[in-house]
């Protein structure tokens, strides 16, 4: 297995933002329970920290995922995704990716130039540097996140449409389609949360069952942070619930019951 399940999870779960303000500011913190069956299979944690990068300001992400008890013995998993964003257009200037997902490694940094809309990838693994083209707004697989969180005008957003952008994974870029779904309340261990519900398109017959087997709940407020992700496997399934925040940039808004 090429990609970790428990990352994935938590790479999909993309959010929208209507305001002109930032969904998000340094110093946000997400914390993921990620069950496979009844079994707790691990966590993924995701924050965003205040940084420099080619002395400018940027926002710097920092995304992990890891198994816990018993799954490590099947399969461990210890995996880091980095980002470092521009504060004002949002777009990558530098990803990081160290995994290790039951001995499957990779070693990886990515250079966006914003300028000339090419990628210099240096793999250190396999010791080699290769250079990409990235068409304008291009985002890295932890920054799409973000990206997407300030997306304008998902009000506007009808249950059956989709909101497509250009990501660079993989050493090629491919579009990521997240179709709208509707609006749910659902229950959860801060309370009851007004929720969006997306389904991205994922690949089917490699680790989900079909297409449009991962589906997200992301709070319906201005934060747009992923609540709840249910994944379908080829075996089994898997669900992630939020289990701690702190930092948050606008009130995380629970209705009352």
């Amino acid at each position: 297995m090429k990609k970790s399940i428990i990352f994935l999870l938590v790479i999909f779960t993309l959010g929208f933002d209507t305001q002109k303000e930032e969904a998000f500011s340094e110093g946000e913190y997400l914390k993921f329970r990620v069950h496979y069956g009844i079994i707790n299979a691990g966590y993924a944690t995701i924050e965003v920290q205040d940084a420099r990068l080619n002395n400018q300001s940027v926002y710097h992400v920092i995304g992990k995922g890891f198994s816990t008890g018993m799954t490590k013995f099947f399969f461990n998993v210890e995996d880091v995704y980095e980002s470092y964003i521009d504060k004002v257009t949002r777009n990558p200037y530098k990803f990081v990716r160290k995994i290790d997902e039951g001995g499957y490694t990779k070693n990886q940094e990515g250079f966006f130039n914003q300028k000339t809309n090419k990628i210099i990838v240096k793999d250190y693994k396999h010791k080699t540097e290769k250079s990409f083209d990235f068409p304008k707004n291009a985002q890295d697989i932890l920054s799409s996140f973000y990206y997407l969180r300030n997306y304008p005008n998902v009000n506007k957003i009808k249950p059956g449409e989709s909101v497509i952008i250009d990501m660079f994974f993989d050493n090629e870029i491919t579009k990521f389609k997240l179709k709208f779904i509707g609006r749910e309340d659902i229950k959860t261990k801060f309370g009851l949360v007004s929720t969006m519900i997306f389904r991205p398109l994922v690949q089917s017959g490699r680790i989900f069952k079909e297409e449009e087997s991962l589906t997200i709940w992301i709070s319906d407020d201005y934060n747009k942070i992923p609540i709840r992700i249910k994944a379908t496997l080829l075996v089994g399934s898997l669900k992630a619930d939020l289990e701690e925040y702190k930092g948050l940039n606008n009130p995380f808004k629970l209705k009352a019951k």
